[in-house]
């Protein structure tokens, strides 16, 4: 699950950002609102939420709600403000906020806040994810493998695999080139390195075959990877 958090104020906007990382969300933290539309606009980037501050340099979260609606962008969005008045919130959820959240907050409220918009949203995805024999539990971010024998293992991933093997399996049977992965697997502005996605495939392949899942991941030489398991 990727968020996009739009959020100017450093000390928060780590804090967020910290929290959802912890959760197993890959978060593209961006502090002005010109720079957050640059990232909604990139194709190569599919987010599952967004969260924006109201009061933004450059372009307001506001105005960025009213752009994504404009577009016919589903995207859910929580608003995040100090503006506590009654006419705000209106404005706020006229513009295409799906929800609002008044600073200062607990992340405990954000965390309930930004499940309760995925399961609202057309892009809602279930509790769990099983392709073959192997289960993505979302509730507690743990992954099953069933043996032959339905004996079930858990298998222990850091949240970089869990994100990996997630992206595999809702693509079962597709080439996925390497730079899809790249692309939607690790931040916009994070560094580039050549080798990190074969770095992470093999210690995601070690792992399920550690755990006597095998290899199912198979390399296609020039094209990419494949997820060969029975949907």
């Amino acid at each position: 699950m990727r968020v996009l958090l739009v959020e100017d104020e450093p000390d928060l906007g780590a804090a967020i950002k910290r929290t959802l990382t912890q959760q197993k969300y890959l978060v593209d933290w961006v502090m002005n609102g010109t720079e957050a539309w640059a990232y909604l606009e990139n194709s190569w980037t599919q987010y599952t939420l967004a969260i924006f501050d109201w009061m933004l340099p450059g372009t307001s979260g506001l105005e960025l709600c009213k752009r994504l609606r404009y577009n016919k962008n589903p995207l859910p969005v929580l608003m995040l403000t100090a503006k506590d008045r009654m006419e705000d919130k209106v404005a706020g959820l006229d513009a295409g906020a799906d929800d609002y959240l008044v600073k200062p907050f607990g992340m405990a409220e954000l965390l309930a806040r930004l499940r309760a918009l995925q399961r609202r949203s057309p892009l809602f995805q279930p509790t769990e994810l099983t392709v073959g024999n192997l289960t993505l539990d979302y509730r507690n971010s743990t992954v099953v493998f069933r043996d032959a024998t339905g004996i079930k293992q858990e298998i222990p991933l850091t949240n970089k695999e869990f994100q990996l093997l997630e992206y595999f399996m809702k693509h079962p049977n597709q080439i996925v080139s390497t730079e899809q992965v790249r692309n939607q697997l690790w931040e916009v502005c994070a560094e580039p390195v050549s080798n990190v996605v074969a770095a992470q495939m093999r210690l995601l392949r070690r792992k399920l075959a550690n755990s006597g899942c095998g290899n199912p991941i198979e390399t296609l030489h020039g094209l990419g990877y494949r997820l060969n398991l029975t949907v």
